[in-house]
């Protein structure tokens, strides 16, 4: 049980191995230690499952040590990671909010999990139905979802497209694809095609974003039939895993599209899918999810620090820590 590891004796050797663990950048960190925590300055953390693969801490501690040359308060602000499984997040929301953390990142399996689990929910997050950044109250933590203004604003920097007034082709039907779907929406997209093999999925997905969307016609199709009048110039935004593997297939065969504007996809490890690589040798601009990622932290990093934030330190450290 969960309790019982927080309840080990605390000798010397356990506290003296701790803090040996807090100054390591790469250490992963679980529930267990945080009966011994004993950092002094404000705690930041991403919560996951498995974890020892994020590179935000990476993007965080950089940004901060480089805000910290302007403000001497954030040079005792850290970024940890920890290693949180799905039955054992609301213990670690409440054991970290007792330690003084003053601020989440939620990533796989969490965002889903942690919406029932949290004070309160910012408004935007209520549509998506997920929080991956949450903020220390006297009462609890506060829920946010940044993953929104991370693609959008990757896919304009990136692509030189908006959302706004695109036709967008949104592969998955999953949490992440539920996110952009609404992102899409509320920015104002031309038309919304939702592609996905499993047509149960792909309708409750539909019906989710019914009340949402308005005049904005929004369409399902399964992605091996795409139909003809989807219309050129469209944004391709991949919100599923296909990729993540070398073995995997494309989601969708983009030849089959008429011309897109644009391919977007959210993995960013490995850096070129099979459909990113279709997209290159198709001539079309294609980006993967990094710049994805680096935004939704840069936003996060906002709310907690309420201050800009060096967006390019952040794109730097990610890239170097991703090799």
């Amino acid at each position: 049980m969960v309790i019982s590891l927080l309840r080990r004796p605390l000798g010397p050797d356990l506290i003296d191995n701790l803090n040996s663990k807090i100054e390591n950048p790469e250490a992963v960190f679980t529930l267990a230690d945080l009966e011994a925590w004993a950092f002094a300055g404000t705690a930041l953390a991403v919560l996951g499952h498995p974890i020892k693969h994020s590179i935000s801490p990476a993007m965080h501690n950089g940004a901060l040590a480089v805000m910290a040359a302007d403000d001497s308060r954030f040079a005792t602000w850290r970024y940890f990671r920890f290693d949180v499984p799905p039955n054992d997040l609301s213990a670690a929301l409440e054991h970290l909010h007792a330690r003084g953390f003053y601020g989440l990142n939620l990533t796989v399996p969490h965002k889903v999990i942690a919406f029932d689990r949290v004070a309160e929910i910012d408004p935007a997050a209520q549509r998506v139905g997920a929080v991956n950044t949450l903020r220390r109250t006297a009462t609890g933590w506060k829920g946010f979802n940044t993953d929104g203004y991370g693609l959008a604003t990757a896919v304009r920097t990136e692509l030189g497209r908006g959302l706004e007034g695109a036709p967008v082709v949104l592969l998955g039907a999953g949490g992440a694809a539920r996110g952009a779907a609404v992102e899409c929406l509320l920015r104002g997209c031309a038309s919304l095609w939702i592609a996905n093999r499993t047509a149960a999925n792909r309708d409750a997905l539909l019906a989710a974003l019914a009340p949402l969307a308005g005049a904005i016609p929004v369409r399902g199709f399964d992605p091996s039939a795409p139909p003809a009048e989807i219309p050129a110039g469209c944004l391709v935004v991949n919100a599923t895993s296909a990729g993540l593997k070398s073995a995997d297939p494309a989601p969708i065969d983009l030849a089959a599209l008429a011309r897109p504007a644009g391919v977007y996809d959210m993995i960013y490890n490995p850096p070129e899918t099979p459909l990113l690589r279709q997209a290159r040798d198709l001539g079309l601009p294609a980006a993967n999810g990094l710049s994805m990622l680096v935004h939704q932290g840069a936003r996060a990093l906002e709310l907690w620090t309420d201050r800009a934030v060096p967006v390019d330190v952040m794109d730097s450290a990610a890239r170097s820590a991703l090799g």
